[in-house]
């Protein structure tokens, strides 16, 4: 109806919409949402932002195992 009206203002969102309309409507049948790797990504730029300066690549992988697994092998539960 939005676009039989001719309004402009709604044309980002509409080809937004259009564009990724399948994706949208399996989250309304399935329920599955990508919040998991969201927060994966956004927990790995934190590490990396933290690292700023780090030289050695091996220290920056060592620091990412230790903030995704590093309080379950010491045995605090968080």
């Amino acid at each position: 109806r939005v676009s039989n009206r001719k309004l402009t203002c709604f044309n980002r969102f509409l080809g937004t919409l259009s564009t990724h309309f399948e994706e949208i409507t399996n989250y309304f049948v399935g329920r599955h949402s990508s919040g998991f790797v969201e927060g994966l990504n956004n927990k790995l730029k934190v590490i990396k932002r933290r690292s700023y300066g780090m030289t050695n690549l091996k220290h920056l992988y060592q620091r990412v195992y230790l903030d995704l697994n590093g309080y379950r092998d010491f045995g605090v539960v968080c």
